[in-house]
């Protein structure tokens, strides 16, 4: 449940590390809505995605990583004043700016935040299918209609940082790997 003041909403990123002051990241493959800063409202996704981080950071560097979950307030009337796109579903126009911002690193499509479901192991599989050509965009969707997708909120330009604020992180302690 996202707890709200009028206006505010928590949202959660999940990492190896505390990150007070959010950046856009870039990166040579991919995002689901480009390069950002990628948060969500769900606080149990975040943190699976902090032990994925973790987990992966800690292979790489030899040394064991926290997973640490930051906590951000967003100031959504801030937001009023940027470009915003909401993609409430897992449709047509979802699916094709995924395709578009995962396919082609120069893709901008100039949105200053994005909203919508994210590309899980599941989902990002199908996307994989149309991006081979092995399926067609309007089967796809039909698919994706049966997954359970969560959501995610890209802050794509420092403008758009600018309406989050950091609240406070926390090491995720109970780790069920099974679940992983």
């Amino acid at each position: 449940m996202v707890r709200r003041e009028k206006h505010k909403m928590i949202l959660y990123h999940g990492s190896y590390t505390v990150i007070e002051k959010p950046r856009i990241i870039t990166q040579e493959k991919g995002r689901d809505f480009g390069f950002g800063f990628y948060t969500t409202t769900i606080k149990a996704q975040a943190e699976r995605w902090a032990i994925r981080t973790a987990r992966l950071r800690s292979r790489r560097s030899d040394k064991n990583e926290n997973a640490v979950v930051n906590v951000y307030e967003f100031d959504e009337s801030l937001a009023k004043c940027l470009n915003s796109k909401s993609l409430p579903n897992a449709d047509l126009e979802w699916l094709e700016l995924v395709i578009k911002c995962r396919s082609d690193l120069d893709f901008r499509h100039g949105f200053d935040i994005v909203s919508g479901k994210i590309a899980n192991d599941n989902v990002g599989e199908t996307v994989q299918y149309v991006l081979a050509g092995i399926m067609r965009k309007e089967d796809a969707v039909e698919r994706l209609r049966f997954e359970k997708i969560n959501d995610q909120i890209c802050f794509c330009t420092q403008k758009a940082l600018e309406a989050i604020s950091f609240k406070e992180s926390y090491i995720v302690k109970s780790v069920n790997w099974r679940n992983f």
